[in-house]
């Protein structure tokens, strides 16, 4: 629930802020409580984010994992130690990234 909740914050911050842009990215991450993160994404105009590129990159900027979006547009992937940042990658213009001290349960 707390996503939906978060969604819907940031769907209506790109849909008032961005009214002449087709599709905004969407990106929110939490921490699930038990060694993992799980982001889930999409796009304002309601397309899929499967397929879209995820990079988990350490706090001086080394990549830790990268992969991407699943079927349901979710991607899980171990907690870090120390600081980390999140990068959902749609393409130029297509970008969100999240810093880790921002991924509470």
């Amino acid at each position: 629930m707390k996503f939906v909740k978060h969604l819907l914050l940031l769907v209506a911050f790109c849909l008032v802020s961005s009214l002449a842009v087709a599709h905004s990215p969407l990106c929110d991450c939490f921490d699930n409580g038990d060694g993992t993160i799980t982001c889930e994404g999409g796009f304002s105009d309601g397309s899929s984010a499967s397929g879209v590129g995820m990079t988990v990159k350490d706090g001086a900027g080394a990549v830790l994992q990268e992969g991407k979006m699943d079927a349901n547009s979710e991607f899980s992937f171990p907690k870090p130690e120390g600081d980390y940042s999140v990068t959902f990658d749609a393409g130029e213009g297509h970008q969100v990234v999240i810093k880790g001290e921002n991924i509470v349960q």
